[in-house]
């Protein structure tokens, strides 16, 4: 009725065997998620730029591109050409969205620069959809 198991189990733990593979710390980790946030807002702002340039959007843009390359070590961020199609509405709702989660991830890694930078682009964005004020970088 019960036949013994004759070949090596294919599942096996990893306990006790050594990596084949690197491994990233944790703060490695997030620097790359906070790295991806940040990078991704700076495409929106890039489009926002081409729909609707401003010199509060260009520091912001600036900005963002020099965060992205401080948790980068020093690469600058790939900047595709920006379409100059598109709701400027649902790109400001977007870069909110992106700001927010940059602001999370930055607030878990206790980074202030990246998270007073993302919660700024937070309240321009949420500025720019509640009326026709001007988007702020600073405070």
């Amino acid at each position: 009725m019960y036949e013994p198991i004759r070949a090596k189990s294919v599942h096996s733990t990893m306990a006790g065997a050594p990596s084949d593979f690197p491994h990233r710390s944790r703060e490695e980790e997030l620097d790359i998620q906070l790295a991806g946030h940040l990078a991704a807002l700076l495409a929106v702002t890039d489009d926002l730029r081409a729909l609707t340039p401003s010199a509060d959007l260009d520091t912001a843009a600036g900005r963002l591109a020099g965060e992205v390359r401080r948790l980068r070590g020093g690469r600058a961020p790939l900047r595709a050409a920006p379409a100059a199609a598109g709701d400027p509405a649902a790109l400001h709702r977007r870069a909110h969205t992106l700001a927010g989660r940059a602001l999370v991830v930055a607030a878990s890694r206790a980074d202030t620069a990246a998270a007073i930078l993302a919660a700024e682009r937070m309240d321009a964005h949420a500025a720019a959809l509640s009326g026709p004020k001007e988007l702020s970088t600073t405070r």
